[in-house]
């Protein structure tokens, strides 16, 4: 047994209630980009600032370093050969008096080997710094981190000087190590500054970002606000336009659509008002006069046989054309009942197969048509429509379907637990063609666009479907699997009477 499908749901297949919702909305996708622009700019400038800064501290204290180093070399006073206590006593000297900060001072003489400090050779000098002092009088220097501490390495060969731009190397070169803590200290203060600084910077950048969120979601939401109220049908929803930017230009483009689509729909009521009016006074005005001209040709079929064969038949055709333009009248009122939503239901409990049964023997259509109706199955509706239902579905199968048609009827239970009545009308033709399925419904549609003239009125599927939406039900089309004909399904609650039309 197969449910009837959930009702209340949207053309797009989900209700209202299961719309995915994105995991970042746009407010907070304009937050994060302006927080993200913010910290970018805060890390740029916090770095450029950090990276200046330390190259000042540093170069200064090297600078310093350097030029003091310099001097002490110029003014060594040693003499040659060189004497150690001496050279000792001045290396002490120049440690004691090294700017900005003591040094450790080295002295390399031949094969021999002094320093200031206990150990008469340095890790921190490097043997690329010895190479650069080896190769010329001008001396180098070098920073060096060990053991996460930072140096500066300097290195100077002692000469004499002879003449302007001409020295002459005594073999003695003087290395000297600074420690560079409160130069490390510094840059670290730095580093925490900047770190420090930009958490705030962010937290008051979150106020702005707020505010320019705030002034862009403004009009989108009223935008979203406006386009669902269009939606429900309120087409005179406008939206106040604010400022002269991009999104007051986005409101009054809105406003003037909005008003355009609002007259194009006011002219097409109007229209359609006018049409069904036309419809419903044309059916009137001729009902009447039908009823005179169907009155006349039933007279006239019984005395068809008193006529030579020529006028037989065009007393029988008047009469045949005479009842199918009855018909179309009918049809007419009654879909313009529809339109101006005067049609209503007027229910009782009934016997859905005996019913289904009536409108067969009713339309004498016993033979050709293969019923599938279990006892029992009472159902709260309204006969007349029901039967209107029932034989306009076994009509168009008759009409365009193969023989047999079957008729089966069956209940079933929805997803909330609603009870249904399931009526559906097969037969065994070529079925219907995948073009025609979506139209098949539609007012005056004709599958073969050759065919001018059908047997039927054309409204007969169409006045279908409304009594069917009347009872709160639904009816669709459907071909059978391999293409052995079509199925129409009805689906009505069998409380039909209580439920919402």
């Amino acid at each position: 047994m197969r449910p009837p499908r959930p009702r209340g749901r949207s053309r797009r297949g989900g209700t209202t209630g299961e719309r995915r919702r994105r995991p970042f909305g746009l407010r907070t996708r304009l937050v994060l980009a302006f927080l993200l622009v913010a910290a970018v700019s805060a890390g740029t400038t916090a770095t450029l600032t950090f990276r200046e800064a330390r190259n000042a501290v540093l170069q200064t204290a090297q600078d310093t370093a350097v030029s003091s180093f310099r001097a002490h070399a110029g003014d060594l006073g040693i003499h040659l050969p060189v004497s150690e206590p001496d050279l000792e006593f001045a290396l002490r000297r120049m440690a004691r008096e090294g700017r900005p900060h003591p040094w450790y001072v080295y002295a390399e003489y031949g094969s021999a080997r002094f320093s200031s400090a206990t150990n008469p050779r340095s890790s921190v000098v490097t043997a690329e710094l010895r190479r650069r002092v080896h190769a010329g009088p001008r001396g180098s220097f070098q920073r060096v981190v060990k053991d996460g501490v930072p140096y500066l390495a300097m290195g100077m060969p002692v000469v004499y000087e002879i003449e302007k731009d001409r020295v002459l190397p005594t073999g003695l070169v003087l290395f000297a190590v600074m420690p560079m803590p409160e130069e490390q200290a510094s840059v670290e203060a730095l580093v925490a500054a900047a770190r420090d600084g930009a958490l705030p910077g962010l937290a008051i950048a979150l106020v702005p970002a707020l505010i320019a969120a705030r002034s862009v979601l403004r009009p989108v939401r009223e935008l979203r606000k406006a386009a669902r109220s269009m939606g429900s049908g309120r087409l005179d929803t406008r939206i106040q336009v604010r400022g002269g930017d991009e999104l007051a230009d986005l409101a009054r483009t809105f406003n003037e659509s909005a008003g355009e689509l609002e007259r194009s729909v006011d002219e097409l009521r109007q229209a359609e008002a006018r049409a069904r009016r036309f419809a419903s006074d044309v059916s009137h005005e001729l009902r009447t006069p039908l009823a005179g001209m169907l009155a006349v040709t039933e007279v006239l079929d019984e005395d068809a046989g008193r006529f030579d064969a020529d006028t037989a038949r065009a007393v029988r055709l008047i009469s045949a054309e005479t009842g199918k333009l009855a018909v179309l009248v009918e049809d007419l009122m009654e879909i313009s009942r529809f339109d101006a939503r005067v049609a209503e239901l007027h229910t009782d409990e009934v016997d859905a197969a005996e019913t289904v049964r009536k409108t067969l023997e009713r339309r004498r259509w016993t033979d050709g048509i293969v019923t599938d109706l279990p006892e029992g199955i009472r159902a709260r509706l309204d006969p007349r429509r029901f039967d209107i239902v029932v034989a306009n579905l076994v009509g168009n199968a008759l009409r365009h379907g193969g023989a047999p048609v079957t008729v089966t009827l069956r209940t079933a239970t929805g997803a909330d637990g609603t009870a249904w009545l399931v009526t559906e009308v097969a037969d065994q033709g070529p079925g219907i063609r995948p073009d025609v399925l979506p139209h098949i419904f539609d007012r005056f549609y004709k599958a073969d666009a050759a065919r001018t003239r059908s047997a039927g009125s054309g409204l007969g599927l169409a006045i279908a479907v409304e009594n069917v939406r009347l009872h709160g039900g639904t009816v669709r089309a459907a071909n059978r699997p391999g293409g052995t004909g079509a199925v129409f399904t009805v689906e009505i609650p069998l409380n039909a009477g209580e439920a919402p039309a």
